[in-house]
């Protein structure tokens, strides 16, 4: 039996990285549906789901000067942290910590990262595999 352990509840202010360390949330690992019924499979763990991955930027330390919250960051395969479940005043997320070496690029646009290669032209619901 598989238990869920509930999120910490925080508010967003009270999460603080510490040095040059980058917190994110908003990274996708989940099954992607295209309008048309295409199911792109979660691929974490895979010999194929060795890629980069976007995530938004939640928080940043007082020493990191290159990166803002908000901003979207492609993080190297593999270099983050397990994830942290929280719920602050926007709801329950699960945020993770990144060095900034392990940044490859950062974006303001929200559009390019969410699809992960995907055409904008292809409306794409993210779906966990629990759904």
């Amino acid at each position: 039996m598989k238990h869920q352990f509930e999120p910490h509840k925080l508010k967003k202010k009270e999460i603080k990285a510490i040095q040059n360390h980058v917190i994110v949330t908003d990274m996708a690992f989940d099954v992607t549906i295209t309008r048309g019924g295409l199911w792109i499979p979660n691929d974490n763990g895979t010999g194929n789901g060795i890629r980069p991955r976007w995530g938004r930027v939640y928080a940043v330390g007082k020493q990191e000067k290159d990166i803002r919250v908000g901003q979207w960051v492609l993080v190297a395969h593999g270099r983050w942290t397990r994830g942290l479940d929280i719920e602050d005043e926007s709801g329950k997320r699960t945020i993770r910590r990144i060095d900034p070496k392990d940044i490859l690029m950062v974006s303001d646009d929200e559009e390019c990262p969410q699809l992960e290669g995907v055409s904008t032209a292809v409306h794409v619901d993210k779906k966990t595999m629990a759904e």
